[in-house]
Formats: structure tokens, sequence, C-alpha cells
């Protein structure tokens, strides 16, 4: 996962099954098997193509493969125990140490904890929650604290990543926005050898669902907001929220000194979320809500960003961000909060934030430049994210006040297969509601029939007079970009900072900023050198 790996040291295998034992002191069983006197545990493994001689295996049982099925290929490779919640058949011809836990992800968790030398006591962890925002709020405090002079790590979405000796800040890729446990501990303890103080980390609810984290001591939790999103997993939204707030119960058995727990207070679940935070924990809440602690007095909009007036714990602030939009106010109230938690100075949190350049496919500006980068008149095209219904509305109604006088709001947008249709006809209603003109198309269509898709999203329009469909995503942003005039807003959404897109047999190259960038210069007549 990493192109620089740290390598823990060993551990003897009788330490191994004690540390499982002592996670589960009333329900485990040691089934045992040969072993050597000097048996240890190498490495941990829930994939068994990876297992390597004195490997622990993990028989995780996911989605589509069960772990259990590939026992006798990891012992093969060299296994020094096995952990499962099934018990072998044929247990009696053992020849390696199997373990049955009552929780097998849970185990993992714990023991990744233990075999790499608990790496979140030996950090701030700081782990952002929600439907959304996360990616931003993680990216702010990344920056609030490292121009504070904090060497921080970030985990997300868009991959993990710390600032290293050479200056690079390049992204590692991870297969999750949380990684799966080991390979989270395992990145963790990387992140500690590089002697990092601080790690920003975006909490899913899957990672949270299915005990990614468990294990993980964290110096703050934030929520950034609860709206629908996940339900092909989740089921009912009461699962969903309730995965969400595990990660605040968990701030109770995190290391000594200052934890906080900092939640959206305008959020309608805020309330659930506070009573589920220990006494010892500090709440710093944040929002327009007069109550708030880190309180939203004034915000004014414009091309250039944002003017906006705080009330702190430490003082008023007034701050001149970069970046635009309701749902960005918040995402810096909350950075804000977790890092005045940190104790960075106010002054220090102004300076520093005033200076955030935004994420990448967060709403994110694509321009070209004409010769000696003259300014061009062109349509203000927007790539973003939002993939969820409450997240197109935020970015619709934010493009919006960026449309000038006599101009048109365009949405180019889609959704994903394979994922909740439930809110397929949610967004597109919200998409006729908000924009002038509607372009829908293909998201990752996965193994789902785009037209299906789409249908699924018509349905929720009503009128169908400022519609149209176009299921080739390439074609449809052009479409929306040739219509367009020079005063007009055209927002991309939905993949934001992807770089390919999801087919039902493969998965190609695309990034609907160079798609945007390209089409614009095809508009405008430009060389593609530009």
């Amino acid at each position: 996962m990493l192109t620089q790996k740290t390598e823990p040291a060993a551990k003897e295998l009788d330490d191994f099954l004690l540390q499982l034992k002592t996670s589960f002191p009333d329900d485990v069983s040691v089934l045992s098997g040969e072993k050597q006197a000097d048996s240890q545990v190498k490495g941990i493994r829930y994939d068994s193509r990876l297992v390597e001689k004195g490997d622990a295996f993990f028989c995780i049982e996911g989605q589509k493969q069960d772990g259990n099925t590939f026992i006798q290929d990891a012992l093969q490779k060299g296994a020094s125990v096995v952990i499962s919640e099934k018990k072998p058949a044929g247990q009696n011809a053992l020849t390696t140490p199997f373990v049955v836990v009552p929780d097998v992800r849970l185990a993992l968790a714990k023991a990744s904890d233990y075999f790499f030398d608990r790496p979140s006591t030996k950090l701030r962890l700081i782990g952002v929650t929600g439907t959304n925002g996360k990616t931003t709020t993680t990216h702010m405090v990344e920056h609030l604290l490292e121009k504070a002079g904090q060497k921080v790590g970030l985990i997300g979405t868009l991959g993990a990543r710390w600032t290293r000796q050479d200056g690079d800040k390049q992204y590692e890729d991870l297969k999750f926005t949380t990684p799966q446990a080991s390979d989270l501990q395992e990145l963790l303890a990387s992140m500690v050898a590089r002697k990092l103080t601080h790690v920003a980390m975006e909490v899913s609810s899957h990672a949270l669902a299915l005990k990614r984290v468990d294990g993980c001591q964290f110096a703050a939790a934030c929520l950034t907001n609860i709206t629908q999103d996940h339900l092909d997993f989740h089921k009912t939204m009461d699962h969903y929220w309730k995965s969400k707030r595990l990660l605040f119960s968990q701030l109770s058995e995190s290391i000594q000194g200052s934890k906080a727990a900092v939640i959206n207070l305008d959020d309608a679940l805020a309330p659930e979320f506070i009573k589920s935070v220990d006494k010892s924990v500090r709440v710093l809440s944040y929002g327009w809500n007069e109550t708030a602690d880190v309180r939203a007095v004034k915000a004014d909009f414009d091309f250039s960003g944002t003017r906006l007036e705080l009330a702190t714990p430490a003082g008023p602030m007034e701050v001149s961000l970069k970046l635009n939009g309701v749902f960005n106010v918040y995402n810096a109230m909350a950075a804000l909060a977790i890092c005045l938690n940190e104790g960075i100075d106010r002054a220090d949190l102004k300076e520093a934030i005033e200076s955030f350049e935004g994420v990448a496919g967060r709403f994110e500006i694509v321009r070209v430049s004409g010769r000696k980068n003259e300014s061009l008149a062109q349509p203000l095209c927007l790539v973003d994210y939002a993939h969820t219904p409450d997240g197109l509305d935020n970015v619709l109604k934010a493009a919006r006040k960026l449309v000038p006088p006599g101009g048109k709001l365009y949405v180019v947008f889609g959704c994903g297969g394979d994922r909740d249709n439930s809110k397929r006809p949610q967004m597109g209603e919200i998409a006729e509601n908000l924009a002038d003109q509607v372009v829908v198309t293909s998201d990752n269509p996965r193994t789902e029939d785009p037209q299906q898709i789409i249908a699924d999203i018509l349905a929720g329009i009503k009128r169908m007079k400022c519609v149209k469909v176009e299921p080739d995503r390439w074609q449809a942003i052009h479409m929306a970009i040739d219509e367009a005039g020079d005063s007009d807003v055209i927002l991309v959404a939905g993949k934001g900072h992807e770089t390919y897109q999801i087919l039902a047999d493969k998965t190609i190259h695309f990034d609907d900023r160079e798609v945007v960038r390209k089409a614009l210069m095809a508009k405008l007549n430009l060389e593609a050198a530009n």
C-alpha cells in the first residue's frame, strides 16, 4: 500500500494469542495445532494472496468473498495462525494454531493495534465523520496545523499523504476512504516512524460499522452533518447515523490529555451525538445556532470567496476565505474548532485559513487562458464531488450565488450504479428546482444499465422543459459548455477528483476537469497546448 513501509517487530505467537484472548475474555477458543517453540507472528493479513511465512491470517467474510474459503491457500503460504468466526472442519488434524473468535473484524482491529505497537497513542489522531464535508474539513485541519508548525498526516477519500523531507506531498492511493484495520494501523505506524504529530482522518460509516477503527484512540472526533447516503449498505437511516455515532463513544477510551467532540449544532441529530459523548470529553459545537461555541455571525459571498465573521471561545474572528458556499463556512468552523482544541492561537488560525486554497474536485473552478494568459470570455465551470441529495443541493445553491444578472445555471450530473437508488429521484428533483438547465448523464454505472439509472433520476423531475439526457458523460459535458454563454455557470457534479469511470466490464480514464478544459478550448478555438 505504501511506497515506504515501516517493518514492525515480529510478535511471539504465544503473546499474540494471549492478546486475542484478552480482547475476548469470555468467548475465544484456541484450537491447538503444531507450532514451533519459537513461532512468531510476522505480519497481519486478511487477503490470502498476500500471506507470507509467519503471517496471521484473518478470515473476513465480505460481501463478495469469504476468507474462510481461502484458509488452505494461506496455510500453504506459511501462515503461522488462522483466526476465524467458524470452527474448522476436521479440527483434530490441525497443523497450525486456529483461533475461533465471536467477531473476526474486531479481532483484526485489536490484533493490528497490538501488532503495530498502538500507533494512535503516539500522535494526535483526529477523526472526521459525516455525510458531506469530510474531505475539505480534514484538508483544512492539515493546513491549519502545518501552518502552526506541526507535522501532519492525512487519510481519506483522496488517499494518504504527509510532507516528505524533499517537500513532496503526493497522495498514496488507498482502497477505501478509511482503510481496513490492519492497513490503517500499518499506515499510522508509518506516520509515527516519520515523527508526525497529528493525523487528520476521514472516518466513513462503513469503517465504523465494520470496526476498521476499533482500537484507534482519538484525540478529537468531528461530526459535519447527517443526510441520506449509503443506504445500499446500511439499509436504514437509523443504522447509518448510529454507525457514525460510534466514533464519539470511542473518545472515552482515548489517550490522556485534551479530547474533544466537535459537533455541528445545526444538524438535527446533534443532540443524539452530544448525548453519546463521555463526560470526560470536551464538547465544542459549531454552526449558526446562537448557542454554538464557534458561531457564524455573518457571511458575505462573491466570486473571490467569503467574508466571514465568527464568534469563538478565543474571541471574535474576521476571516476572508478563498472558498465559496455555506457548506464551506461549516467546514471552516469545524476545522477551526478542532484546531482551537489543539491549542493553536487565534491569530495564527486566521492567517492560515485565509491562505487555504481548497481541495481538488471540491467546488473547483476550471478555466482556460489564451496566449500570454490573457483573460477569455467563457462560462464559469465548476467541478464538484457532490453525489448525495444534500451535497447537490448545497453546491447548486452556492453556484447560484455566482451567476451574474442575465446568466443561467447549468448542472451536469448522474448517479452511481450499484448504490442507493432511492436518492436518484431526489437528486433529479433538486436539480430541476435549483438549476435553469439540467443535463442528466452517467456517473459510475458499474454493473447497472445507465439508462435505468437515468430513468430513476428522471422519475423525480416533474417538468422536462429544461432537461436534456445524454448517457455519454463526455458528450454531456461538451453539450452544456457548447450551449452556455459567457454569463452562465456550469456545475459538473458527482465525480469531483476522480480520474476514472467504472463501467460494467472495465474502468476507463475519465477526469471531469480534463473534459471541461478540453471542451472550453474547443469552444474558444484554442490549441491543445493550452
